[in-house]
Protein backbone atom coordinates (compact mmCIF):
# COMPACT_ATOMS: atom_id res chain seq x y z
CA UNK A 1 0.00 0.00 0.00
CA UNK A 2 1.79 3.76 -1.23
CA UNK A 3 2.22 5.89 1.36
CA UNK A 4 3.41 9.43 1.70
CA UNK A 5 6.53 10.04 2.76
CA UNK A 6 7.57 14.03 3.17
CA UNK A 7 11.50 14.74 2.80
CA UNK A 8 12.54 17.59 4.46
CA UNK A 9 16.34 18.38 3.37
CA UNK A 10 18.20 21.44 1.62
CA UNK A 11 21.18 19.22 0.21
CA UNK A 12 19.93 18.39 -3.71
CA UNK A 13 22.06 14.88 -3.92
CA UNK A 14 20.40 13.42 -0.86
CA UNK A 15 16.59 14.35 -1.86
CA UNK A 16 17.60 12.81 -5.19
CA UNK A 17 18.61 9.50 -3.64
CA UNK A 18 15.96 9.85 -0.91
CA UNK A 19 13.38 10.61 -3.57
CA UNK A 20 14.41 7.64 -6.29
CA UNK A 21 14.27 5.36 -3.36
CA UNK A 22 11.12 5.53 -1.47
CA UNK A 23 9.32 6.00 -4.81
CA UNK A 24 10.94 2.78 -5.96
CA UNK A 25 9.31 1.36 -3.23
CA UNK A 26 6.00 2.62 -4.28
CA UNK A 27 5.73 5.39 -2.21
CA UNK A 28 4.27 9.13 -2.77
CA UNK A 29 7.11 11.51 -2.11
CA UNK A 30 6.84 15.22 -1.51
CA UNK A 31 9.92 17.52 -0.76
CA UNK A 32 10.54 20.46 0.79
CA UNK A 33 14.28 22.24 0.92
CA UNK A 34 14.00 24.13 4.29
CA UNK A 35 11.90 24.27 7.46
CA UNK A 36 9.57 26.61 6.95
CA UNK A 37 8.59 24.95 3.60
CA UNK A 38 9.11 21.17 5.30
CA UNK A 39 6.17 22.74 8.35
CA UNK A 40 4.14 24.01 5.68
CA UNK A 41 4.55 21.07 3.71
CA UNK A 42 3.17 18.60 6.53
CA UNK A 43 0.34 20.40 7.68
CA UNK A 44 -0.78 20.66 3.76
CA UNK A 45 -0.06 17.17 2.78
CA UNK A 46 -0.42 14.73 6.22
CA UNK A 47 2.07 12.60 5.35
CA UNK A 48 2.56 8.58 6.57
CA UNK A 49 6.49 9.79 7.64
CA UNK A 50 8.58 13.01 7.35
CA UNK A 51 12.31 12.16 6.88
CA UNK A 52 13.69 15.37 8.04
CA UNK A 53 17.26 17.16 7.97
CA UNK A 54 18.87 19.01 11.13
CA UNK A 55 20.48 21.56 9.19
CA UNK A 56 18.55 23.36 7.43
CA UNK A 57 17.80 27.64 6.43
CA UNK A 58 14.88 29.28 8.16
CA UNK A 59 14.04 26.70 10.47
CA UNK A 60 16.42 23.72 11.36
CA UNK A 61 15.44 20.15 12.17
CA UNK A 62 14.49 20.67 15.93
CA UNK A 63 12.58 23.50 15.02
CA UNK A 64 10.19 21.37 12.33
CA UNK A 65 9.70 18.73 15.11
CA UNK A 66 9.02 20.33 18.43
CA UNK A 67 6.65 22.14 15.68
CA UNK A 68 4.88 18.73 14.80
CA UNK A 69 5.12 17.34 18.09
CA UNK A 70 3.21 20.34 19.42
CA UNK A 71 0.80 19.99 17.04
CA UNK A 72 -1.99 17.88 18.02
CA UNK A 73 -3.45 17.37 14.06
CA UNK A 74 0.28 16.46 13.46
CA UNK A 75 1.81 15.03 16.40
CA UNK A 76 1.30 11.18 15.39
CA UNK A 77 3.11 11.62 11.98
CA UNK A 78 6.54 9.30 12.42
CA UNK A 79 9.72 11.39 11.97
CA UNK A 80 12.80 9.43 10.86
CA UNK A 81 15.37 12.19 10.97
CA UNK A 82 18.12 11.50 8.74
CA UNK A 83 21.41 14.28 9.40
CA UNK A 84 24.97 14.65 9.45
CA UNK A 85 25.01 15.57 13.22
CA UNK A 86 25.60 12.09 14.67
CA UNK A 87 27.01 12.92 18.07
CA UNK A 88 25.71 11.27 20.91
CA UNK A 89 24.08 14.80 21.98
CA UNK A 90 22.09 15.12 18.69
CA UNK A 91 21.31 11.48 18.33
CA UNK A 92 19.59 11.99 21.96
CA UNK A 93 17.98 15.54 21.77
CA UNK A 94 16.06 14.25 18.37
CA UNK A 95 14.83 11.35 20.30
CA UNK A 96 14.08 13.04 23.78
CA UNK A 97 12.10 15.70 21.00
CA UNK A 98 9.64 12.65 19.94
CA UNK A 99 11.89 11.81 16.95
CA UNK A 100 10.64 8.10 16.25
CA UNK A 101 14.23 6.94 14.39
CA UNK A 102 17.19 8.98 14.18
CA UNK A 103 19.65 8.08 11.39
CA UNK A 104 23.37 9.66 10.98
CA UNK A 105 24.66 10.60 7.49
CA UNK A 106 26.06 9.24 5.44
CA UNK A 107 23.66 6.27 5.55
CA UNK A 108 23.33 2.64 3.99
CA UNK A 109 20.67 3.30 1.38
CA UNK A 110 19.17 -0.94 2.67
CA UNK A 111 19.05 0.14 6.68
CA UNK A 112 17.30 3.48 5.45
CA UNK A 113 14.62 1.05 3.45
CA UNK A 114 14.12 -1.13 6.40
CA UNK A 115 13.70 1.56 8.81
CA UNK A 116 11.16 3.43 6.63
CA UNK A 117 8.96 -0.03 6.19
CA UNK A 118 9.48 -0.19 9.99
CA UNK A 119 8.22 3.35 10.87
CA UNK A 120 5.40 2.89 8.10
CA UNK A 121 4.30 -0.40 9.56
CA UNK A 122 3.33 1.61 12.78
CA UNK A 123 0.99 3.76 11.27
CA UNK A 124 -1.35 1.09 9.53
Amino acid sequence: MSKCILIVDDEPNIVISLEFLMMREGHEVRVARDGEAGLAAVRTHRPDLMVLDVMMPKLDGFAVLEAVRSDPELSDTRVLMLTAKGREAELKKGLDMGADAYMPKPFSTRELVEKVKELLALTD
